[in-house]
């Protein structure tokens, strides 16, 4: 019985050298493939193991690095270097151009036939792909209902689909606002999922992250959030035989 099979890339971005962890489906045809970006603390377990469940699933799947190889615990560290990224569009974009052009290097992977998943940090970077115009099949973000520059939404050339805790108080509803009017404004086909009770990063297992206020793990909705990925990869980047 064939399985999946996985490998750590090392690629240069952000004058770093940034260490993924690609999964690949069993047999040997091309794949559809997705970009898996990870939370504000970087790369860990938890994107690794949804890498190699997209692969279980028949995707070519790279959860792609944000820190050079390191995972930011300490909230002061991780909050010096994720702000100014993600206050710098350019930035967030030639991180994600980094690892998109690994992935669609990959001879297993599809190049036309591509989607970009994130998380935090990990989903602003994908939704800066489609507003610069990528040729994307689906963009998911969780904890990520991030606006772009004036006008660049209309670049987004696929359905977005986002989730987010009622109890985020750092994507509280004024954000949810801004940004849902910025994707109904560029004629984006989004969808806005509100996980009642959850808090922000809820879909990350506590033990991987540092305990501190509006941060919380809930187990059904980090489960129900996964199922609505899948489920929109399913329908805008189905695997065929």
């Amino acid at each position: 019985m064939t399985t999946i099979t996985t490998r750590t890339v090392e690629y240069p971005a952000d004058n770093l050298t940034m260490i993924g962890y690609l999964a690949l489906p069993a047999g040997a045809e091309r794949r559809p493939a997705v970009l898996i970006g990870p939370e504000g603390t970087g790369l860990s377990d938890v994107e690794r193991r949804r890498a190699e469940a997209l692969a279980e699933l028949g995707y070519v799947a790279l959860a792609f690095d944000l820190h050079g190889g390191r995972y930011l615990e300490e909230p002061e560290e991780m909050l010096a270097r994720c702000m100014p990224l993600l206050a710098d569009p350019d930035r967030m974009r030639g991180i994600g151009h980094a690892a998109l052009d690994v992935l669609r290097a990959e001879p297993r992977a599809d190049p036309d036939r591509t989607a970009a998943i994130g998380y935090g940090t990990g989903g602003a970077v994908a939704l800066e792909l489609g507003r610069d115009g990528v040729d994307l099949h689906a963009i998911a973000t969780v904890n990520a209902l991030t606006t772009g520059r004036p006008g660049e939404a209309a670049r987004i050339r696929c359905p977005v689909w986002a989730g987010v805790g009622s109890e985020d108080p750092i994507m509280p509803p004024a954000q949810r606002v801004a940004f849902t009017e910025e994707m109904q404004a560029a004629g984006v086909d989004w969808r806005l999922v509100v996980y009642g009770g959850a808090l922000h990063a809820f879909h990350h297992p506590s033990v991987d992250h540092t305990v501190r206020p509006g941060v919380g793990y809930h187990p059904r909705h980090a489960q129900r959030a996964w199922r609505d990925v899948v489920a929109l990869l399913a329908e805008c980047l189905p695997v065929t035989d």
